[in-house]
């Protein structure tokens, strides 16, 4: 027994806690294993528990040695197993517990961080004009300053590095915790732009890195001079871009007198200068991309692009792709390079839909997703581009009229009449006839390479006559045929196609044996008549309700020389 208490006496000198096994299962245990693990008392049954719990006990009695690694009240402790064996049987065993400190415990860290940077070390150096890693204690653990101030890693290890670095506040950092980031920092007599950046671990510094982005002031300015000639580069390819995309019409080339289309080239104006999406509705040929453009134009967007997308001319498997682009290796057949979207190219400025009833009804939910979250994505691509851009819709058909066949989505009608501006018939705004034919005979057929004309009385009547199915187009491509085959400065009834000239030349006014001229003339000055009687004398009234301009009451009441005071 007295041997026994020696060799327990001599483990209590450890501070490792020992706990020791012979073949027959006696244990013996040190002061540091009973208060490492709460042990009050000595015993096989406290020594197995222990054993057990850390999953132990299958280690020892098979030979060999082990390590493991185990946490005991939130400690990292290393376990190492002994096992010694004679004549083939286990004659004892012993198991040594050792408490890792907090300065191990960094030691480690501070390893596991050198072997990372060891890893990281041709990212630093290409990235970074140099780099320096400090422990908590502000001394130089890591170094690769050497090629900028010079100075060999092996002669700055383990210095402070405030002894080492000019002008350093790494040590500063070490102790406030605060990172400082691209800072101006005095060195070797060059201002050099440095960021230093505490290393935290569970909440505590245990280190910090130094990192010299620039080695010199002027290397940024440089830097920034190459940004700018970049930036003058975009803007140059954004103002090719506007060139080429461009509104090409302004609310001065819509020409009207007519009372209803001035308040509709009004709400129009008003329009222009919010981002508030626009339907504009109306028959072929009325003049809704006139509109469109003019919009554009008389926005605060003008100088941006205005895009133009035709959705019945896309083929329905392509607009898709069309409208947002596609990354590289989207589907096949795509472009290697990909290729950017009309709304992408439309950023910042206009995009005008036209036709938008020909949409597909599957196509029609993901531009109502983009109209709401102001947000898409290319195809194949997972990236979220953001857009600021108006949105413009046209369409000949009645949208409100779709939707109620199922035909158009309700949701997407309604996100697109915001602001709605329906363009009459030419046949519901006759007194615009004779200025848009001045407009079209002086002016607009100059680009086609033909001298200004004028249209003659009778030729005006037998336009008016005319129902015009194909509204402002139509007339225009009757006028341009009538000049060219006019062979003076005057288009005369003769000029005209046979389906309009017929109307004037054949048709006589069977009861009262009048020229239809004289018949059209008649039913003008009764209808001025009327109106001034309703109106009380007033001239502006009466031409509201004749639905022409009051200049141009002023030249009918001259020419048909009716004197409003015999009138009223």
């Amino acid at each position: 027994m007295t041997g026994l208490n020696d060799f327990r006496k001599l483990l209590n000198f450890l501070s490792d806690g020992i706990l020791f096994m012979d073949s027959n299962n006696n244990f013996i245990t040190n002061e540091s294993f009973n208060k490492l693990f709460s042990v009050e008392s000595e015993g096989p049954e406290k020594a197995g528990d222990v054993l057990k719990k850390f999953s132990l006990a299958e280690l020892i009695g098979i030979g060999g040695s082990f390590d493991k690694e185990i946490a005991v009240g939130g400690k990292r402790v290393m376990v190492k197993i002994f096992n010694y064996i004679y004549d083939g049987t286990t004659a004892y065993s012993m198991v040594v517990f050792k408490e890792t400190s907090d300065i191990d415990e960094t030691r480690y860290e501070i390893e596991e961080l050198r072997k990372s940077l060891n890893v990281m070390k041709d990212i630093f150096d290409n990235s970074y004009q140099g780099m320096v890693l400090v422990n908590k204690e502000a001394r130089i653990i890591k170094w690769n300053y050497e090629k900028l101030f010079g100075i060999k890693e092996e002669d700055v290890l383990g210095k402070p590095v405030e002894d080492v670095i000019e002008n350093t506040r790494l040590h500063l950092v070490v102790k406030s915790g605060n990172k400082e980031l691209y800072d101006i920092q005095r060195i070797q007599g060059h201002d050099m732009i440095a960021s230093r950046t505490p290393i935290v671990k569970d909440g505590h510094v245990i280190g910090a890195v130094g990192t010299v982005l620039f080695k010199d002031v002027k290397e940024v300015k440089d830097l920034a001079n190459k940004i700018k000639v970049l930036e003058n580069t975009v803007n140059i390819y954004k103002n090719e871009i506007g060139k080429m995309y461009r509104a090409n019409y302004n609310f001065g080339d819509i020409i009207t007198q007519n009372d209803k289309m001035l308040k509709i080239k009004d709400i129009a104006k008003k329009a222009a200068n919010s981002s508030s999406t626009i339907l504009i509705e109306g028959e072929s040929g009325t003049g809704k991309e006139y509109f469109a453009h003019a919009i554009h134009d008389a926005s605060f967007r003008r100088k941006a692009p205005f895009v133009r997308i035709n959705c019945a001319a896309i083929p329905h498997e392509l607009l898709e792709s069309e409208l947002f682009g596609y990354d590289e290796g989207s589907f096949t057949g795509a472009k290697k390079e990909g290729k950017i979207g009309k709304f992408e190219l439309a950023n910042g400025g206009t995009v005008l839909l036209d036709e938008i009833s020909s949409m597909p009804f599957s196509m029609q939910a993901k531009l109502l997703r983009v109209l709401e979250e102001r947000e898409f994505e290319r195809i194949g691509g997972n990236t979220a581009i953001k857009l600021d851009m108006k949105v413009i819709a046209c369409t000949n058909e009645n949208l409100e009229n779709l939707v109620e066949k199922g035909l158009f989505r309700q949701d997407l009608y309604f996100r697109l009449n915001v602001v709605a501006i329906t363009i009459p018939p030419l046949r519901e705004r006759l007194d615009d006839l004779e200025i848009l034919c001045e407009d079209i005979l002086s002016r607009q057929l100059q680009a086609v390479g033909l001298e200004p004309k004028k249209v003659s009385e009778d030729s005006l009547l037998a336009l008016k006559l005319h129902d015009w199915p194909g509204n402002v187009r139509e007339l225009r491509n009757v006028l341009e045929r009538a000049a060219n085959m006019s062979s003076n400065s005057c288009v005369n009834i003769g000029n005209l196609p046979e389906y309009i000239s017929n109307k004037l030349n054949h048709e006589e006014n069977v009861h009262s044996g009048k020229q239809l001229k004289d018949k059209l003339a008649d039913a003008e000055i009764d209808a001025i008549v009327s109106a001034i009687k309703s109106s009380g004398g007033s001239r502006t009234e009466a031409a509201r309700m004749l639905g022409i301009h009051r200049t141009a009451l002023y030249k009918k009441l001259s020419s048909y020389g009716i004197d409003i005071k015999n009138i009223v």
